[in-house]
């Protein structure tokens, strides 16, 4: 108790006579480490040949602009040894493919070669079950009175699966990310759920289920902690201290940032009733 009041006192002491000045703090600063944004997706119902990987790297604190990273080769090949090209776009930083051909659980592996270094990632493309019914609920929630949305699928039978769901809405500027797992409901009906309290007729909601490797939900399951729903999101730029599955071979020590992930994803629409 007597910690815990001394250090009140000394904040209070500080906050009421230092309320109006502004203190610089100075922040430890890091080389830049390579960011790979590389998750590709293939949605139901279409090639999936069209895919995109973007390159940037980490910046201090305070900056706003985030750096591109330009003139990387990038590769992805199959298991059949088939080499898709990735080439950079007017936009620097992004490369695209517009030849990809994926095959479900299929393995793939990532290069990339950026400034001397050759960073590289294998993953298999999982497949994901459709999303078969969507069922609103104007009594969910804590208090009975929220808006609540299911996604209905059914899981695959005597094999693990690991999902990854995505509520996009249009109203608001934030989404909902959570991943999940089979364990308790194998080869059953099951659900992702809405979890937004603001709601209201009218609005439209983008639904996203992807089928994701066990290794990339238990990564996402840092991430999505991290994010705490609150805006964040498990696409954008990790914080330094998660790393994922890309692996510098040139030095192994100088880890990159990002995933590298295949996913098949089935995506719906829906409007508030």
């Amino acid at each position: 108790m007597r910690k815990i009041t001394l250090l009140f006192g000394i904040l209070a002491a500080f906050f009421f006579s230092s309320c109006q000045d502004v203190v610089p703090i100075d922040l430890n600063t890091a080389p830049p480490k390579l960011v790979i944004e590389a998750s590709l997706n293939w949605k139901k119902g279409t090639d999936g040949n069209q895919q995109k990987i973007k390159l940037t790297t980490t910046t201090d604190y305070y900056s706003s602009v985030i750096p591109k990273v330009s003139g990387a080769t990038v590769t992805i090949k199959n298991s059949s040894n088939i080499i898709f090209s990735f080439i950079e776009s007017a936009n620097k930083g992004e490369y695209f493919c517009n030849n990809f051909i994926p095959v479900l659980n299929g393995s793939y592996t990532l290069t990339v070669i950026s400034d001397g270094a050759t960073y590289t990632a294998t993953e298999t493309l999982k497949s994901v079950a459709p999303i078969t019914e969507i069922i609103q609920n104007n009594e969910g929630g804590f208090t009975g009175k929220d808006i609540e949305i299911k996604s209905y699928y059914t899981d695959p039978a005597n094999e693990p699966n690991y999902y990854l769901y995505k509520y996009i809405y249009s109203n608001q500027i934030k989404s909902n990310f959570y991943v999940d797992l089979d364990e308790f409901f194998d080869g059953n009906k099951f659900f992702s759920i809405s979890q937004n309290e603001d709601l209201k007729t009218g609005d439209l909601i983008q639904i996203s289920h992807y089928g994701i490797s066990k290794s990339y939900y238990n990564y996402l399951n840092v991430l999505v902690s991290i994010a705490g729903n609150n805006g964040g999101s498990p696409f954008q730029s990790p914080p330094a201290t998660v790393r994922g599955n890309i692996i510098n071979t040139t030095n192994p020590t100088n880890y990159p940032l990002g995933y590298f992930s295949l996913s098949e994803v089935d995506i719906k629409n829906y409007t508030i009733e």
